[in-house]
């Protein structure tokens, strides 16, 4: 009796390591498929249909919108609104649960999770919103934006050109809109922006993140040239913010400001920011608008002087005449004053100006007088060396004592020939 129960016993216990044995082989055949696929197999969600593509907007600053921090946010795809982390205890964990809004997108990572569940969604009909986020373009892509004319389709059905876009109007940066819609149609510098690997390898001193500068603006130039938009319109909110950073406060968009100041300072910032020296070749800015001129000036003798007092002044060397080479990134052209009386049926016509009078300022014969404090000089001006992409600043705002004034006057653009400007 004793032998049976021991042989028994010693079945029972093969039987159960055979049993462990092919679970075991079980396991590991699933690990080895589950290697096998990787990340590429699709981890369904039955949330999908709850996202709201119509509420999503990512032109804003990526911050909790409870407790306004940058770090792991999360945008609902549900209402559009971000917040920050994704485990328990958490802003998105907890507007999940009270909401019922399930499916998040990592601002940073491009990765989908459903929460509360915490599982990570792949699906590829989530292509187009990881697009909207962060647009990318390949040689191909660039070189057919300027021969195409297609236009795009937003998702209420209304029509859009890639690159002709509205931007929103926040306050009062309307002035800082016109310099960057412009900046977006020079080939060249939107070519560079438009793949963010030319720019990565920009490395800044410790401390200084004025990177940041750039990797706003170039954001901003795929959006603006993304054909797969949800709106027709972008929001230059996050370019906005590194300008009033960097910038400390000289412009805003709460207040009105100066075209002209905000592009000198942007193209000489980013240009800084790229690493640029004084080099041509220096930097994407330098290569498409750095041009240079020779600058003639003489000084004007005081007007309470006699005759002879002057002539002798003239002859000795501190009002002689000096010339300086000067680089450029704009030309500025000074419009004539408008007439102050009526014409002959008592009504002010308008007057218009052609582009080539304007230009006579850059003859090197032209003088044209510049006061100072206590001095006044004349000063003639020559170009030397065109740039690829000429910006032309048309000045109409001269302050007065009691207010702006504005100038009128109709300037005319017919086919101009720069050439009859530089020095030959």
């Amino acid at each position: 009796m004793a032998t049976l129960a021991t042989d028994k016993q010693e079945n029972l216990q093969k039987r159960k390591l055979a049993i462990q044995e092919n679970d075991s082989e079980e396991e590991s055949s699933r690990n080895v498929k589950i290697a096998k696929t990787g990340t590429d197999a699709p981890r369904l969600c039955p949330y999908l249909d709850t996202i709201n593509r119509q509420f999503l907007d990512f032109d804003f600053e990526k911050l909790c919108s409870v407790s306004l921090s940058r770090i792991n946010v999360y945008a609902c795809l549900v209402c559009g609104k971000y917040f920050q982390g994704r485990g328990t205890n958490t802003h998105a964990y907890t507007h999940s649960v009270a909401e019922s809004h399930h499916v998040f997108l990592n601002l940073h990572t491009l990765k989908f999770y459903c929460l509360p569940d915490n599982y990570e969604i792949i699906d590829s009909s989530l292509d187009d919103i990881k697009y909207v986020l962060n647009p990318t373009f390949d040689k191909a892509q660039i070189g057919q934006l300027d021969k195409s004319d297609k236009l795009s389709r937003a998702i209420d059905g209304s029509l859009y050109s890639p690159g002709i876009v509205g931007m929103n109007n926040i306050k009062a940066n309307d002035y800082c809109n016109v310099i960057l819609q412009a900046l977006s149609h020079v080939t060249p510098l939107r070519d560079f922006f438009l793949r963010e690997s030319n720019y990565a390898h920009v490395k800044r001193p410790p401390g200084d993140s004025s990177y940041l500068l750039v990797q706003r603006f170039g954001e901003l130039m795929r959006k603006l040239w993304n054909p797969r938009n949800f709106k027709a319109h972008v929001s230059p909110h996050e370019m906005l913010q590194a300008v009033v950073l960097w910038s400390k406060k000289r412009f805003q968009f709460t207040e009105q400001g100066d075209p002209i100041d905000f592009l000198s300072w942007f193209l000489n910032a980013l240009h800084l920011a790229l690493n640029g020296t004084k080099k041509r070749d220096s930097s994407i800015v330098y290569k498409t608008f750095l041009g240079h001129m020779r600058i003639y000036t003489r000084k004007i003798p005081p007007l309470e002087l006699d005759e002879s007092q002057r002539s002798e002044l003239l002859h000795t060397v501190e009002y002689g005449e000096t010339v300086t080479e000067s680089p450029f990134l704009y030309l500025t052209c000074d419009l004539p004053p408008p007439p102050l009386f009526k014409d002959q049926f008592t009504e002010n016509i308008i007057p218009q100006v052609n582009l080539y009078t304007l230009l006579n300022k850059f003859n090197a014969v032209t003088e044209k007088e510049y006061k100072t404090y206590k001095e006044n000089f004349m000063k003639r001006f020559e170009i030397t060396e065109l740039p690829p992409y000429l910006i032309l600043y048309i000045k109409r705002f001269t302050k007065n004592t009691f207010f702006v004034e504005k100038n009128p006057t109709i300037v005319n653009f017919p086919k101009c020939r720069f050439w009859r400007y530089l020095d030959t």
